[in-house]
């Protein structure tokens, strides 16, 4: 006989649960239950069988008596369907009395250790539906980021952006200093680089007159992996016409603490061992001043080098100024923030499409912002002016890996492009700071890991690339 196609009418398991609070033990509702999920376990007492039944709101116990549901054939794992009434049992166990049970999935592959659940980390990142399927905080992290990313969403909603999409394969790559993914196009017989970033295109929307625009989505770079690096990797990117950088510092820090007082019911969250209050206002530092507290700022490349060889930094893939006064800010100053902060004023070398500080051109209306010791994003005051921005471009290309240019990009700020303030907040890395863990690839469905050679190599991708 083949498995019921469908199983309408389905209750919560946690709500069921909650009508159960009134009960006393051995107690019973008269009100009927329909429940769906999956058998967790199985003990037998006479001719009673409990059943413990996993949906995504919780977990219950099935009292099935087999005088009247009949033999109790099911295994672990199973997927059934049952109907039947509210009850608590004997020692007070929320409960469902079972009047019908029916078996809507089998389980044909045993399942991990049920009690422990699924502990060894690769599997659960390759295998990340039995992750899930036993293991409870799996499946109540990723509800956590889907509550995250709602919040956002309902935060920016609120104040009036428009949620917007962009391409994904892109003729050219930009708004990040980054190495892209390359494919082929064979229709077009053409490359086209998967984004790096969605910045360029959400500011042509600025142009087009869509003032207050914002993109939840993937971001590709081909670079290195680390505890907060992958090559596939969410990102929020928001663009406020009318606004600088200054603006953005406001907006962000009042997004953060929101979205953690919604989520959590608290803004104090404990990430690597350190305890931060998201609470605002932030600490501002000035990214010079993060620099010279540490005898570590000056303009001199072969003098910045000689320093960070006495500290001991390997600098060999290290270039050219540019790349040594960034990685000096991010092997010094960044593990040390770990209070809520705001790095600002960076060099414009390093703020290709950031506005020059009023009072030193050589510093740009660009920060980042920090907690525990992690990057969590970055925002400027943006270019507006189509020549200022050709200009960049072409300082870019005088540096090693520098920014490439985009024509039709700075033809559209020829436009004209109201002031506007533009943000990028890495989600998977706030995931990470508000459920507290130490790995990005914790926080994503399916992380992409290296291929093995005792595993099916075609249901993984080379662990060989990096991203924010």
């Amino acid at each position: 006989m083949p498995a019921p196609k469908r199983f309408p009418d389905r209750d919560e398991i946690g709500a069921v649960r909650q009508e159960t609070d009134e009960l006393e033990a051995g107690g019973q509702l008269d009100a009927p239950r329909r429940l769906a999920g999956r058998i967790m376990a199985r003990r037998e007492l006479g001719k009673l069988v409990f059943l413990d039944l996993v949906d995504r709101s919780g977990r219950i116990q099935l009292m099935c008596d087999t005088g009247r549901t009949g033999d109790v054939d099911v295994h672990l794992g199973d997927v059934v369907g049952v109907a039947g009434r509210p009850a608590k049992s004997r020692r007070g166990e929320p409960s469902l009395a079972v009047d019908e049970l029916e078996v809507l999935a089998r389980n044909t592959s045993p399942l991990p250790d049920t009690f422990h659940g699924l502990t060894d980390r690769e599997t659960r990142y390759r295998k990340r539906y039995l992750d899930l399927l036993v293991n409870e905080d799996a499946r109540e992290l990723f509800l956590l980021r889907t509550r995250i990313v709602s919040a956002i969403r309902r935060y920016l909603d609120a104040e009036g952006f428009v949620e917007v999409e962009t391409p994904v394969l892109q003729p050219r790559y930009g708004g990040a200093f980054a190495h892209p993914f390359v494919t082929h196009s064979n229709e077009l017989d053409a490359d086209l680089y998967l984004r790096i970033a969605t910045e360029l295109y959400l500011k042509r929307l600025v142009v087009g007159g869509l003032e207050r625009v914002y993109e939840i989505g993937k971001d590709f770079r081909n670079e290195s992996v680390s505890y907060k690096h992958q090559p596939e990797f969410t990102m929020l990117e928001w663009y406020e016409a009318y606004a600088d950088y200054r603006d953005a510092m406001l907006r962000i820090e009042t997004m953060l603490e929101r979205v953690a007082l919604e989520v959590l019911g608290t803004t104090v969250v404990t990430f690597r061992g350190h305890e931060v209050d998201l609470k605002a206002p932030w600490r501002r530092v000035a990214f010079v001043d993060s620099l010279e507290a540490l005898e570590l700022w000056t303009r001199e490349e072969a003098e910045l080098r000689a320093w960070l060889t006495e500290r001991g930094v390997d600098i060999e893939a290290d270039k050219d100024w540019t790349q040594l006064v960034d990685h000096a800010f991010s092997h010094f100053v960044e593990p040390s923030l770990i209070e809520p902060t705001m790095v600002y004023g960076h060099p414009v070398e390093l703020s290709p499409f950031a506005r020059t500080m009023d009072d030193d051109p050589s510093l740009s209306e660009r920060f980042e912002f920090f907690a525990a010791g992690m990057e969590l994003g970055n925002a400027y005051s943006e270019i507006n002016d189509a020549e200022t921005q050709q200009l960049r471009y072409e300082q870019q290309s005088e540096h090693v890996e520098g920014v490439p240019g985009d024509p039709d990009y700075v033809e559209a700020l020829s436009y004209g492009m109201p002031p506007t303030a533009g943000l990028g907040l890495g989600i998977d890395r706030l995931a990470m700071l508000l459920s507290g863990r130490d790995a990005i690839r914790d926080v994503i469905l399916f992380p992409t890991l290296r291929a093995s050679a005792s595993r099916d190599a075609g249901t993984t991708t080379g662990e060989n690339g990096g991203g924010s």
